[in-house]
């Protein structure tokens, strides 16, 4: 095995102990419960493309101040800072949660958002051709940022190609984020199982 191999896997090893300490004394419950309605969101997303989880409201607002926020660096950016802000604060929030609070479930927490930020984001690219989804803006008449921006771009056709990627790149961190966080609470639940049991 390469040094680089060995490095790797010690890497995950120790992340997995910090995470298996993490776990002891903490209480399930109320995280198995919030689990529960991530991983209920992923499923209507997946049977859904319309579907919004309760983040959608959050994020929309991340959206619009992106838009804000990037529109000192030209119309383009302008454009695409919603949809860069939309991922980045889920992405902040996970691995500020993981970083600097070292709360292995508020990463599983924030990574699940952004799943479902990429899944609303792929219905907005789908959308491109469409626009036929209600928008939100500070103008009367908002424009829609994927059919603007693909059709500068040149990419309009291939907006359906597009959206299934953003797609699976949100089932992917899902699935991700759902695993981790039930594994946690698994941890939880049998560290508290084994605090209660009487000692010899």
């Amino acid at each position: 095995m390469s040094s680089s191999h060995s490095g790797l896997r010690s890497f995950f090893e120790d992340r997995k102990l910090d995470a298996e300490q993490w776990c002891e004394g903490r209480n399930p419950y109320g995280r198995a419960m919030l689990l529960g309605y991530l991983t209920y969101g992923g499923v209507r997303h997946l049977a859904d493309s319309h579907y919004a989880t309760w983040f959608a409201g959050i994020t929309l607002i991340f959206h619009e101040m992106g838009h804000l926020l990037f529109a000192a660096f030209g119309d383009t950016l302008a454009i695409l800072g919603g949809s860069i802000m939309q991922l980045l604060i889920p992405t902040f929030a996970a691995v500020y949660l993981l970083v600097r609070q070292r709360d292995f479930f508020g990463f599983a927490v924030g990574s699940a958002w952004l799943s479902f930020a990429m899944w609303e984001l792929a219905l907005y690219i789908w959308d491109a051709p469409r626009e036929s989804l209600p928008l939100a803006g500070f103008s009367d008449h908002p424009q829609h940022d994927w059919a603007t921006l693909l059709t500068q771009w040149r990419l309009l056709n291939s907006s359906d190609t597009i959206a299934l990627c953003v797609r699976g790149a949100a089932l992917v961190t899902w699935a991700l984020s759902i695993a981790l966080g039930a594994w946690l609470c698994w941890r939880m639940f049998a560290t508290a199982q084994q605090a209660e049991r009487p000692s010899d």
